[in-house]
């Protein structure tokens, strides 16, 4: 990745906070589960997988964008808002930073919040295998619902294997969704350059302009968790069982010197 000198909090942050505290609201409040169910959050456990079914939205640009999609959002049965038009998001980060835990900590944040939310949320790799043209299956059918999401989440952009068809599928689905003017959470392992080269300048085009970029670094969060649950059962283990000596025979007593005669 080439952006490790772009800022981790970028100007989304700044601006929607500005927004938002003029508004009365806080940006920086964190939005937890609460004590009673929330027959949404409910509904789309069952959705989210089961890694991240407890993700929390805690980067301060993905909570921004979270406050502004929630206080947009358009009044619907019983006064809840309904996510609308907006921002998208384009969170960019090495291996491990917790791309994913953002995107789905987002949606979780929204339901949260109380926003009236239809969501779905692919792979880039996952997206090019449903699509991909077969015999009973309606693969166009399929693009268009993805199209028309209000919420959706891209994972992995940039991770499969490219060809003009791939490029021509991502432009399809990431046009439709630029000109609707669609939030999108887009995660991705490579610096726009890199993104560029991969999907064609098209795509990255419109990536750039509707998206505000969200910057995680840090090391491989899976290896230091990996290495902590290590450190934690070497710690918890049984002290290892030295072997006792076996005894020693007592030392025969010394032979009784003759007499002289």
């Amino acid at each position: 990745m080439r952006d490790h000198d772009a800022q981790p909090v970028g100007g989304i942050a700044r601006r929607l906070a500005h927004i938002l505290t003029a508004r009365g609201i806080d940006a920086t409040a964190q939005l937890t589960d609460p004590t009673e169910p929330v027959p949404a959050l409910q509904a789309a456990q069952a959705r989210i997988p089961a890694r991240y079914q407890e993700a929390v939205a805690d980067h301060p640009a993905v909570a921004a964008w979270v406050h502004e999609v929630a206080r947009a959002g358009r009044p619907g049965p019983k006064g809840a808002p309904g996510i609308a038009q907006g921002r998208s998001l384009l969170i960019v980060g090495t291996t491990g930073t917790g791309k994913t835990h953002q995107a789905y900590g987002a949606v979780r944040s929204l339901l949260l919040a109380g926003v009236r939310l239809r969501w779905k949320a692919i792979t880039a790799s996952d997206l090019y295998a449903e699509l991909r043209p077969r015999p009973g299956h309606d693969g166009e059918r399929e693009l268009m619902d993805l199209a028309r999401c209000p919420l959706l989440i891209i994972d992995d952009l940039g991770a499969a294997k490219s060809s003009e068809w791939t490029e021509e599928i991502t432009m399809r689905l990431i046009n439709r969704r630029y000109n609707d003017m669609l939030p999108t959470l887009v995660t991705t392992n490579l610096g726009m350059a890199d993104l560029r080269a991969h999907i064609g300048d098209r795509v990255a085009s419109r990536l750039t302009e509707m998206t505000d970029k969200v910057i995680l670094d840090g090391p491989d969060r899976r290896r230091a968790l990996a290495a902590k649950r290590r450190s934690t059962v070497a710690a918890a283990a049984p002290p290892a069982r030295t072997e006792l000596a076996a005894p020693t025979a007592p030392a025969a007593p010394p032979a009784a010197r003759g007499h002289a005669r």
